[in-house]
């Protein structure tokens, strides 16, 4: 397993999160139906909206992972996705050798496909992904990118305009 690097802008990065005033919020409906969306539309187990910690990943809004409402940024699929502003795919996380040994990979819940569209500020910072997560290996095409590029901006659209309204 790889853990995920931080990016070099990371303390900067850390202050743009906090200064949106989301972490450990309760969930809101903005973000839970975007969600709840996305694991209809690509048949899905799990899909989620992570924001990276200094050494976490939270879930701001989440289906699939019943009462986890967080994991460690070590194991993070969504910490080596900040640090792209293309979407990360990875078909068979089995035999990917980043994650071929990740207790999310080995153990419950037992990741196989993995999609993680970074949220990423109008100023630049990642904040964290967008993504959704099948227990099956698989692929997504031209038409399904496309979708979950859109939905990160709605995200993004929900975390800009907060950031507006405590900036």
């Amino acid at each position: 397993m790889l853990v995920p690097p931080k990016p070099d802008n990371e303390a900067s990065r850390l202050a743009a999160l906090y200064a949106l005033l989301l972490l450990d919020t309760p969930p809101e409906q903005r973000f839970d139906k975007i969600v709840e969306f996305a694991t209809q539309e690509f048949d899905v187990p799990i899909a989620l909206i992570t924001l990276l910690d200094d050494d976490r990943q939270w879930f701001k809004a989440s289906v699939g992972m019943g009462s986890t409402c967080q994991t460690s940024r070590d194991i993070s699929f969504c910490g080596h996705a900040i640090l792209r502003s293309e979407i990360m795919v990875i078909p068979d996380a089995a035999l990917d050798p980043r994650f071929a040994d990740n207790p999310l990979v080995t153990g419950p819940p037992h990741i196989r496909f993995y999609a993680g569209a970074p949220l990423v500020l109008s100023s630049g910072y990642a904040l964290g992904t967008l993504c959704i997560i099948d227990t099956q290996p698989r692929a997504l095409d031209g038409i399904e990118l496309a979708i979950l590029s859109t939905l990160r901006h709605l995200v993004m659209q929900e975390l800009e305009g907060a950031e507006a309204a405590h900036g």
